[in-house]
């Protein structure tokens, strides 16, 4: 009986066959900037490698793949040199005087990209609560072009529910486009393209590559002249990444189901813990129960993820002594690795939004669980705490 292949399989095989070339089971790393031609403008398909290299290529098939299993229809790839250089090749495709809704709990890196580069070429910004889809709704202008989700969100881990706000934002218009930040979740927790979104954006620096050794970006489109568009600009600005990235994050992404699973798990048992503890006033974690999103979380992610936010009674002096004092957990910036990271992000990976609406709270701290023995994180978390 013939299936379609699930995620897991399409991690290890989507875009990896064999080198017709040799045979190499393994995608071959073509660390090559041209290509030789047969005659003018006669190639085998490449001719510089910021137009296109076969290892970047696998990597964008395997990313659409991934992204595409639950939505019944193809989907392309492209790759880029961070998650940051794809979310500013997406919003080429919106014009001086147009309209973005973004999320009030945004990325530091996406808010600074928004506010202090794109506003001044003409593009309009407005935040608003993405949890709320009434909220949503209520804030589309007539000069909309996109709506901007990530969900989870990066830090306070709010959840947007992706196919509510899709078929709203597409009863008022279908010129409006919806790209999810799928950072958080990954392709194995979530899928934005089959709950109606038009683009996913990652971030594969973080669970895609998972292992914390290479920087990369992603866009996956559902509709071919999109994609077309945005080839056009991926090669026109050549912000796009290096064979051995592509080749990194391509061996990462072969574990993927396996790591998010042990990053879940980890998860969900750190943030029962943490929940029960005297020095911990607030737990955010789409896995609780009492989390806001809980419901919406349950109903399209396949799992909660390894993201936990906490904010500490001592506030942030407290924050501070516990990022400081964790073995385990090493203080640094970004997420998404094997290894489990820790920080407070006003002060870092969110300083870019201090003074404004989407301030975070200065005593809040963010996990990364990596996929260590839950015990020996529990165990640190532990010590930590008690030292508050």
């Amino acid at each position: 009986m013939q299936r379609n292949p699930q995620i897991e399989t399409l991690a290890i095989h989507a875009g990896q066959g064999a080198d017709p070339a040799t045979g190499a089971v393994i995608t071959p790393i073509y660390q090559t900037s041209t290509y030789a031609q047969a005659e003018v403008g006669v190639t085998k398909g490449f001719d510089y490698s910021r137009t296109a290299n076969p290892t970047r290529l696998a990597l964008e098939k395997c990313l659409a793949a991934l992204e595409s299993a639950l939505a019944g229809q193809p989907a392309y790839g492209l790759a880029f040199s961070s998650g940051m250089a794809a979310t500013d090749t997406l919003l080429r495709l919106i014009k001086p005087g147009e309209h973005v809704l973004a999320s009030n709990d945004v990325y530091g890196g996406t808010f600074r990209l928004f506010e202090r580069v794109l506003k001044e070429y003409g593009l309009e910004f407005s935040y608003t609560d993405i949890s709320d889809p009434t909220r949503v709704e209520a804030s589309l202008r007539p000069e909309t072009r996109l709506v901007w989700i990530e969900t989870p969100t990066n830090p306070l881990l709010k959840i947007a529910d992706i196919a509510e706000i899709s078929r709203r934002v597409k009863a008022r218009s279908t010129n409006i486009l919806i790209a999810v930040d799928n950072t958080f979740a990954s392709p194995f927790l979530q899928q934005p393209l089959a709950l109606g979104a038009d683009f996913v954006i990652h971030s594969t620096t973080k669970y895609l590559s998972g292992h914390s050794d290479v920087i990369g970006g992603a866009i996956i489109v559902r509709e071919k002249s999109l994609y077309e568009r945005l080839k056009f600009l991926q090669n026109a600005i050549g912000a796009v990444p290096g064979p051995m990235d592509c080749w990194l994050t391509l061996r990462g992404i072969k574990t993927l189901a396996v790591r998010m699973e042990r990053h879940s798990a980890n998860a969900a048992s750190l943030a029962n813990y943490l929940i029960q503890h005297s020095a911990v006033e607030n737990v955010i974690y789409p896995g609780l129960e009492n989390h806001q999103g809980h419901a919406v979380a349950k109903k399209q992610m396949r799992l909660y993820g390894g993201m936990i936010s906490l904010i500490l009674k001592g506030g942030e002096k407290a924050a501070r002594k516990m990022v400081e004092t964790t073995r385990l957990f090493t203080l640094a910036e970004s997420l998404g690795g094997v290894e489990s990271l820790i920080e407070v992000p006003a002060a870092m990976t969110h300083a870019s939004v201090s003074g404004s609406a989407l301030e975070v709270p200065a005593g809040l701290v963010r996990l990364s669980v990596g996929i260590e023995n839950v015990d020996d994180l529990l165990a640190d978390l532990d010590q930590a705490l008690r030292g508050l």
